[in-house]
């Protein structure tokens, strides 16, 4: 995912839109026969002789300069990329409108209308408009409940499974190719999300739930490719507050992880769990006693592998896809830290603070320790093709909590938001643009879909989840309707397409 592609389209889409903003209201000033903008004339012809920007993506503003546009709005039909644009002002010489959503047929035109609403003069701007897509916040599955009493959690294909309550962490199964999301709910059961699941109405998709033993379940993870003993099994813990209790559970996928397996010895409020990439081992993390351990799966031995200095403290981890190092994310210290692996000795190393400020909570975007959060919970490591040939190509996106977006963590320690408003006053339920219109409230699961090249974000309160990815546009999906019933089948690309504009 281009992320900083994104960004510079962004910030370059605003500050032109604020350029035209300027240059709308002072055109209708220069000239002082214009001031107030002049009718339209039906004896002189309508011309556009420039607008700007000229790229632009669905909300942005657009301003056409030339003559003759008039000075009543309702009269004026303009059409942006074979899109109808909604005019905000005219200004004779000048004109003001929103760029719309799939805005790609490259051309720009004006329309005067007469009084039953049919073109009497025209014109097309020689210049061509570039439409740029945008990442957009939609509902993926899940019904949004607005009378919590109505509430349903079931078992069904997407557009009807329910809503999801106490989401928790996702986990795909690492041999499912993206087509097999697992989530824990903070509870007994683990739900699955099959994308390749054919219904009898001949769409895909359908959410299951396997029901555990156990009274709470919270993260899971799966055993490492390299581990030759092991299938890439599934792995949970029970998050319990017994000191004599087991904790740690692996489930053969040879049993369709049903056989299974006791992972070490008693432990006691495990939040955080995690398998090194490359060589293998287990970490999990204690709540009460605020410390890490590790699970030997040759010697079924377990030692400390480091103390946190807060105890307490859910702890979450995510290892970096090269083993190199991890992040813990503090959620009750408001920070994350960062544990470096000792390659020699085969364990991760004592942690420091990579962003936010210990204890020390709120909604500030910066680096490092400037930086503040407020209970950040589950991230993924993405690649970005702008690192490329660097030491570090990944960033890091995780859900903040209790400021109700998702941010990113930079490898240099700069921490951006990336979807939501941020801070605390503002949760809600709303699709759409990235920051300007999307809402979340209290996200906790996050999870990167490198097949379909989007996020889903497991939005806690709201109980259902939400899609982050690039708009289709009206020509992706004809195409895909087209292969479709050309091939007979129902295309993901089709499915996308239809979720995406939904």
């Amino acid at each position: 995912m281009r992320r900083r592609t994104y960004w510079k389209s962004a910030c370059g889409s605003l500050l032109g839109a604020a350029l035209s903003l300027v240059a709308f209201c002072l055109s209708g000033c220069k000239d002082d026969e214009d001031v107030g903008g002049a009718a339209f004339d039906p004896n002189r012809p309508v011309v556009i002789t420039d607008f700007t920007p000229k790229e632009a993506s669905y909300g942005n503003d657009l301003v056409l300069y030339g003559d003759n546009f008039g000075n009543d709005p309702s009269k004026v039909k303009v059409t942006i990329g074979g899109k109808n644009a909604r005019v905000i002002g005219v200004k004779g010489k000048s004109l003001y409108c929103v760029v719309p959503q799939s805005a790609t047929k490259k051309t720009v035109q004006v329309d005067i209308l007469g009084d039953n609403g049919e073109s009497i003069a025209s014109a097309t701007a020689e210049s061509e408009f570039t439409y740029v897509k945008k990442w957009l916040v939609s509902t993926f599955i899940g019904t949004h409940y607005e009378v919590s009493s109505d509430f349903v959690e079931k078992d069904g294909p997407f557009n009807d499974c329910g809503g999801f309550n106490n989401i928790f962490w996702f986990s795909w199964d690492p041999k499912s190719n993206f087509d097999k999301l697992y989530f824990t709910m903070d509870g007994k059961n683990i739900r699955v999300i099959d994308f390749a699941h054919e219904n009898a109405d001949g769409t895909k998709g359908y959410v299951s739930t396997m029901t555990t033993r156990f009274s709470r379940v919270t993260a899971m993870t799966w055993t490492a490719p390299t581990d030759a003993a092991h299938d890439q099994d599934m792995i949970y813990s029970y998050n319990h507050a017994n000191d004599n209790l087991e904790a740690n559970y692996l489930y053969t996928r040879s049993s369709d992880f049903k056989d299974e397996v006791l992972l070490g010895r008693a432990a006691r409020g495990v939040n955080g769990n995690m398998v090194h990439p490359v060589n293998g081992e287990f970490y999990y993390s204690r709540y009460r006693a605020g410390d890490v351990w590790r699970y030997d799966f040759e010697t079924n031995t377990q030692e400390l592998a480091f103390t946190l200095p807060y105890s307490g403290v859910a702890t979450y981890m995510v290892p970096h896809p090269t083993g190199n190092y991890a992040y813990l994310l503090q959620q009750e210290t408001y920070y994350i830290a960062r544990t470096d692996y000792d390659w020699a000795k085969q364990c991760f190393t004592t942690p420091y603070t990579i962003c936010g400020q210990p204890r020390d909570w709120g909604y500030v975007d910066g680096v490092g320790t400037r930086a503040k959060l407020n209970r950040p919970i589950q991230g993924v490591f993405v690649k970005n093709p702008d690192y490329a040939g660097q030491e570090d190509e990944y960033d890091f996106y995780f859900c903040d909590k209790n400021n109700h977006c998702v941010r990113i963590l930079t490898p240099s320690g700069r921490i951006t938001t990336f979807a939501g408003r941020g801070n605390n006053s503002t949760s809600g339920y709303n699709d759409g643009d990235l920051r300007s219109q999307a809402l979340f409230s209290e996200p906790r699961a996050l999870a990167y879909d490198e097949k379909r090249n989007c996020f889903y974000v497991g939005d806690g309160l709201n109980k259902v989840i939400r899609k982050i990815a690039q708009e289709v546009t009206d020509d992706e999906v004809q195409a895909a309707e087209e292969e479709s019933s050309e091939t007979g089948d129902t295309t993901e690309q089709g499915e996308e397409s239809e979720q995406t504009e939904e």
